[in-house]
Formats: structure tokens, C-alpha cells, sequence
């Protein structure tokens, strides 16, 4: 049995308490400045409290911090103020230069991995991966943690930074997707063709992040769509609706200028493209 220590048990970390517990692990926590909610949420995942953190770290080999991206840092803070000796994971949806600065400000004798979760809180029907990034045999502690659980830990490829690189990439598409789509409702609405627009929705691929060959193609035509997103643009703008993500797509699509009906580019070199670098192969 492993004792880790939850910081702090929300909804996503109280289900990777619960799991670490289903596995026959002890799992601590912090009430102290807790909300009612969170109490019931770590009663419910059985994980045990404590007076302190120092108590908890005192007692804890790995602590997971699971908390707002935004307080990722103070987690990180507060534990740099004891002398904790075990694996600290930061779980956190944050950039990787910020998980960087994490591990650097973590208290030295502590080893620091790069997390990041995707998927929805681990439980019943419902599975999640748990990315790691940092020294391997700390790897290898925290996937021992959730063998045969519903939180599948992977490897992520590189160092420290690269987990949180991968969650940054994921998160892009996928907030910014869902965003969109309320911006495209809203402008379908405002002209009474909401049932259509979601019709025509149900016939697009749904492949689009997990496919990227087809990007070479979307670089050939950014020419004629850049022209197109600024007429989208105007559309949103006359609708009172915000028009920053057309603009921000203009922008982008302007990188693959010089991609033009070039449809047999490289996936690599339509990549280098938009990060406004050349290839000598392209």
C-alpha cells in the first residue's frame, strides 16, 4: 500500500482519489479552508483527512496536485514550504513553461513529474489517461498507483513540459471547437436557420483532430479561405457577435500563403509553414 496525499479532491480529483483507494491504496487530504462540497466529494472517494499538510506529506510517498489551473503555482508553493521527500505530480491543464517553473520551485529531495488527464472522472463506465513526463522510475511509482483501475497512466514522449504540451495541443482544438460552435449556433439563430446548420453538421467528419493528413490540403486552399473568414467576420460583426475567432483564423490561414494548390506538401513541412519556418524539402 502506497499512501498519497489529493491536492485538492474537486470533482476530477476526488474520482482519481477514488480510484487510487479502489486500488488499495491510502489516499489523504486537507479539509482545512475546504468547501462542504469538497468534503462530501473526498468522504465519497474515501479518502481520509488529516489536520495538516504537513501531516499529510509527512505520511505521503506521492502527492497529486488536481486542483484550477489557475492555483497550480500556490499548490506547488505550499508544498515547497515542507520538507516532502517523495514524487509531487503536477495533474494540472497548465502550458509547460509554467510546469517547468513548477518543478524548479518544488522543495529539493522531492521529484517532480510532469501530468496531464484527459477524458472525463474516472469511474463506473467512464475512463480516463493519465499522462506522465519526468524521471521514470517516479513513472513507474505513480502507475502502480491506478494498475487496473479506470485511470489508464501512459508515458508521454520527452521531459518535463511535455505532458502539459500535449494537454495544451489537445485542449486547444477541443475548447476552442466547442467555442466556435456556440459562436456558429448563435449566428445561425439570429437568422433562423438553426435546424438547418444542425443538419448539415450531422454529415461532417468527425476525424478531424485525429487526421492530419489532411492539413496539406487545408494549406493549398487558405488562400481562397482567408477572404472567406473576413466576409465570416463581417457576418458575425452585423450579428453583434463576437468576431475574434474569424479574425484569429485569418491570421492563421496568412502563415500558408505561400502553400498555394500546393496539395502535395508534406505534412511536416505544412507544420513548419505555420510556425513561419521553411523546410528545405518543401
Amino acid at each position: 500500500m502506497t499512501t498519497v496525499t489529493v491536492l485538492h479532491p474537486g470533482s476530477m480529483g476526488a474520482a482519481v482519489a477514488a480510484q487510487a483507494v479502489a486500488a488499495g491504496h491510502e489516499v489523504l487530504w486537507v479539509p482545512d479552508g475546504r468547501s462542504e462540497a469538497t468534503r462530501e466529494r473526498a468522504l465519497q472517494a474515501g479518502a481520509v483527512a488529516v489536520d495538516s499538510l504537513a501531516v499529510a506529506l509527512d505520511r505521503s510517498s506521492v502527492v497529486l496536485s488536481v486542483c484550477p489551473p489557475q492555483a497550480a503555482e500556490d499548490v506547488a508553493m505550499e508544498v515547497a514550504g515542507h520538507d516532502f521527500s517523495g514524487v509531487y505530480v503536477d495533474a494540472n491543464a497548465i502550458n509547460p513553461q509554467r510546469m517547468k517553473q513548477i518543478a524548479g520551485a518544488v522543495c529539493p529531495g522531492s521529484v517532480v513529474l510532469d501530468g496531464a488527464i484527459f477524458g472525463p472522472p474516472p469511474g463506473g463506465q467512464r475512463t480516463a489517461r493519465l499522462y506522465l513526463a519526468g524521471d521514470q522510475q517516479a513513472v513507474g511509482v505513480v502507475e502502480g498507483l491506478f494498475k487496473d483501475t479506470h485511470l489508464e497512466p501512459r508515458r508521454a514522449s520527452g521531459d518535463i513540459g511535455s505532458a502539459s504540451a500535449l494537454k495544451m495541443a489537445f485542449a486547444s482544438y477541443q475548447k476552442a471547437a466547442r467555442t466556435l460552435a456556440g459562436v456558429a449556433h448563435a449566428l445561425a439563430a439570429t437568422h433562423g436557420v438553426g435546424a438547418e446548420l444542425t443538419a448539415e453538421a450531422a454529415t461532417m467528419a468527425s476525424n478531424i483532430l485525429s487526421d492530419p493528413e489532411y492539413l496539406p490540403s487545408v494549406a493549398a486552399r487558405a488562400w481562397r479561405w482567408a477572404p472567406e473568414m473576413e466576409d465570416i467576420a463581417e457576418t458575425l460583426r452585423a450579428a453583434d457577435l463576437p468576431t475574434e475567432i474569424a479574425d484569429a483564423t485569418v491570421a492563421v490561414l496568412t502563415r500558408w500563403e505561400q502553400d498555394k494548390d500546393r496539395y502535395d506538401l508534406s505534412v511536416a513541412a505544412t507544420l513548419a509553414h505555420l510556425r513561419g519556418r521553411g523546410l528545405a524539402s518543401s
